[in-house]
């Protein structure tokens, strides 16, 4: 059911097989969020296995917490599919799309709002992240483009500093970049709908590039608000195995034909072929990535088309 009460943020998380991470993150958003900030957490669950998804329901009804929704979703729709699907059952100015294996240090969502609502260029933002052990974890990133694949992140840092941002420094005021990590971004709803939110063309990974590059065509700009800070276990519901280093490359060769076109897709993808034919003579783990790559690393590979119906 979507709730008829309008609030200032809509909090979405996206539960995959790791409801106990789930649960630490809604305890720190409850804990460290101002009682005066008007909020809702919008929990999807995307297709869990049964087991987990009944461990998280058990737990939100046991706490019983206000504006509090979890919503099971029976097909894995991905990151993009999973947060849209959240959209639909959020009534706020806006939204924040936190990764569930995320806890917050302090009051980021009160620090990122009020720093957004002073500047209409900010239009989408992010906290600064550590790792669980305490080291940093870069927020600002450099867009996926043909020049940082052919030149490298410290090379197009020290070409031109003002448009790379370094992404390794402690900044101590808001730093704008090219785009924020996506497992903490704020967007003011209304831009969030104009721009058409999330492609869902897309299973996983640059979703955020994706997403900035159009925000930028309405001079809404990513950015870091260091004085907000998270922690991240980072990767903790994505297994790194071959299919997903796949799908990495079938998003990547989407989103570089999608807003650089055919000449600098075939160039990429032509690299990629080389690159991971060489690689597979000495780790046969990578054919499955080449043979992709053959046929073009096509959205008719991508693990979102895999996905099976749950109960």
């Amino acid at each position: 059911m979507i709730d008829s009460k309008r609030y200032e943020v809509a909090v979405i998380l996206i539960n995959y097989n790791s409801s106990a991470y789930t649960q630490q993150c809604i305890e720190s958003i409850i804990e460290k969020t101002a009682a005066d900030l008007n909020y809702q957490i919008v929990i999807i669950d995307n297709a869990s296995q049964k087991d987990d998804y009944v461990s998280l329901e058990k737990y939100i009804h046991s706490k019983n917490y206000p504006n509090t929704q979890l919503i099971r979703n029976h097909i894995n729709q991905g990151f993009g599919g999973g947060n849209m699907l959240g959209v639909h059952y959020a009534n706020a100015d806006f939204y924040a799309f936190v990764n569930n294996d995320s806890v917050l240090m302090n009051d980021c969502l009160s620090i990122i709002i009020k720093t957004m609502k002073s500047n209409a260029e900010f239009g989408i933002c992010g906290p600064f992240a550590y790792k669980e052990n305490g080291e940093m974890l870069p927020t600002l990133d450099h867009f996926a483009s043909p020049a940082k694949e052919f030149f490298g992140r410290n090379l197009l840092e020290k070409i031109n500093p003002n448009y790379y941002p370094k992404r390794t420094i402690k900044y101590t005021q808001p730093q704008r970049g090219q785009f924020i990590a996506g497992s903490f971004m704020v967007i003011n709803a209304t831009d969030f709908h104009q721009v058409g939110g999330f492609d869902t063309n897309i299973f996983l990974y640059f979703e955020e590039t994706d997403l900035c590059k159009r925000l930028r065509t309405i001079n809404r700009y990513a950015y870091l608000i260091p004085e907000a800070e998270f922690i991240h276990y980072h990767g903790v519901s994505t297994p790194q195995n071959i299919a997903i280093k796949t799908e990495l490359k079938i998003s990547f060769l989407y989103v570089i034909r999608k807003h650089y076109g055919y000449f600098w897709h075939q160039i990429l993808l032509n690299k990629l072929r080389l690159q991971f034919f060489l690689k597979s003579i000495f780790k046969p783990k990578y054919w499955p990535i080449f043979k992709v790559l053959l046929a073009g690393a096509p959205l008719s590979k991508s693990l979102k088309l895999k996905q099976k119906i749950v109960d």
